[in-house]
């Protein structure tokens, strides 16, 4: 197993609740694996927690296994090492990875040289080929350029190929396509997916995007606020969700074609660090809850066809695309509640 997180669980001291809680995660040599969720549910900080990067007041519990090393246990050169050569990430913005000042072929030579690579001469000549490698057209000439002068799709382009300098094994894209247009991001995710299978790469793809993680991945885990609560080989998830908070971010996505059905807004809103729970954090938004489910601690439950779900009204939730009084109708919804351990 390439990544294998167990357990984790990420506490600070003036939080209510844990940054993450027992999160359990898998990505094999050559697998595209989803993490999807609103913001805060705990997506970047399980990719930082991938680097060892997580905050310094921070107590980290459970294992983060990157090729059998656990990267919370790496401290000095070891973990230098680490984020410089097993593990690359990319992030939404380029222009925040770039000095505006420094020409692009500075930024590959940089990084190229923390893998080990003292001369500047074969490091440039590299960083030409890595420019090449991604797609990017005459790629001797971009290398003298500045990031002003390339656009966003570009500069995506030589983050990935800066990513890919030290040939890491796992690659993180956090939400490495959102802030681009909707060809260009096709352009992007086709290069990931090529460099993916040409490299043996292991892609932990996170985004907001459902839909997109549902097309483009092998599997997808759901979070909420900081924990798992569901894990799908991506081509059910549109069939098959279970779990209801899965369910609710799907009614809420649009669809194209006559029979798309009206958005349905998941009720209240994310919980905040300041928000503290007895039972299932999702209890106090959900349109399936008891009040067993302020009490219950989610744990994870099979569900048929493979995959988990945190949910204690598996298996007996109702099909929500079954009935004209579908649950996902926003009139069969509940009012907005607040949210907390209370309901």
């Amino acid at each position: 197993m390439l990544l294998d997180i167990e357990n984790l669980t990420v506490l600070l001291p003036a939080a209510a609740r844990p940054l993450l809680a027992d999160v359990s995660l898998q990505v094999r040599s050559s697998e595209v694996v989803g993490l999807v969720g609103e913001s805060g549910s705990g997506k970047s900080t399980t990719a930082k927690a991938v680097l060892n990067i997580l905050p310094d007041d921070a107590r980290a519990d459970g294992r983060v296994l990157v090729d059998g090393t656990d990267a919370l246990s790496l401290t000095g050169a070891r973990l230098r090492a680490h984020r410089a050569r097993t593990v690359a990430m990319v992030h939404q913005d380029p222009r925040s990875a770039l000095n505006p000042v420094r020409r692009i072929g500075d930024f590959l030579v940089e990084r190229l040289a923390r893998t080990g690579s003292p001369d500047k001469r074969a490091a440039r000549t590299r960083a030409v080929e890595l420019l090449d490698a991604v797609g990017l057209p005459d790629p001797e000439r971009h290398v003298r350029q500045h990031p002003h002068e390339l656009s966003g799709g570009m500069l995506q382009r030589v983050v990935i190929a800066g990513a890919l300098a030290a040939e890491p094994a796992l690659l993180l894209a956090d939400e490495a396509t959102s802030a681009l247009d909707v060809t260009t991001q096709a352009d992007i995710l086709a290069l990931l997916r090529s460099l993916r299978e040409q490299r043996d790469l292991g892609l932990l793809f996170i985004t907001h995007d459902l839909h997109l993680a549902a097309a483009y991945c092998d599997r997808v885990y759901v979070m909420y606020a900081g924990r798992v609560v569901e894990e799908q080989e991506a081509h059910r998830l549109f069939s098959d969700a279970r779990h209801p908070y899965t369910r609710g971010l799907l009614a809420c996505s649009p669809e194209l074609g006559d029979s798309a059905r009206p958005l349905a807004p998941i009720p209240g809103r994310p919980p905040s660090l300041a928000d503290a729970f007895t039972g299932c954090p999702f209890a106090s938004r959900c349109v399936h809850a008891e009040p067993a489910c302020d009490t219950w601690q989610p744990e994870p439950l099979p569900v048929p066809g493979g995959g988990v779900a945190a949910c204690r009204r598996l298996p007996d939730l109702p099909d929500p695309y079954a009935a004209q009084s579908d649950p996902l109708d926003p009139s069969a919804r509940p009012a907005a509640q607040p949210t907390g351990s209370t309901r």
